[in-house]
């Protein structure tokens, strides 16, 4: 998969004698015209494309699938494509490790515009996260924004604005 940017958090200024903790995420992206099913997480006051960590050995498109169900309630995830990987490097605090490697592959796919229900994990519901259709120009918008002047802003918003805006890319 081709990789369409590699990006390092600002504390990250070298990774020689660093200990590295790799961990695979997938995204999906799905559309509708300009809209863009994303996350909304209240407490990051961002949005965000549906996605997560893999599961030891677990298939990328089986745990994208996993990951879009859970996390937003889609059905009949069908035409899926290859996007693009994200990789990225961040401090880490856990396990040993100093940096996180983390390296999200991105997938297009077409589902049902109804969701279902939600499966969420209960870091995501206490963090506020909400799955909506949101117009994808507003979305970018909303998340420079929030980087300009937010001092609640995560981590993954500068992948989330990038990837969003590589997206609205290709509808234009």
């Amino acid at each position: 998969m081709h990789v369409l940017k590699t990006h390092y958090h600002p504390d990250v200024t070298s990774l020689e004698n660093k200990s590295i903790f790799t961990r695979l995420a997938t995204r999906g992206i799905a559309m509708q015209g300009t809209r863009i099913l994303l996350l909304y997480t209240e407490r990051y006051e961002d949005y965000s494309l549906p996605g997560g960590g893999l599961e030891q050995d677990e298939d990328q498109i089986e745990g994208m699938m996993r990951e879009l169900s859970e996390e937003t309630g889609a059905t009949a995830i069908n035409n899926i494509q290859v996007f693009g990987a994200y990789e990225e490097y961040r401090p880490w605090h856990k396990n040993d490790y100093e940096v996180q490697h983390m390296i999200s592959y991105c997938y297009t796919c077409n589902i049902n515009t109804t969701l279902g229900i939600a499966r969420m994990e209960s870091y995501e519901i206490k963090n506020g996260m909400k799955a909506m259709w949101v117009n994808i120009h507003e979305a970018i918008a909303h998340n420079k924004k929030t980087i300009a002047t937010s001092d609640k802003k995560g981590m993954s918003i500068e992948r989330e604005t990038f990837l969003l805006e590589r997206i609205a890319e290709g509808i234009i």
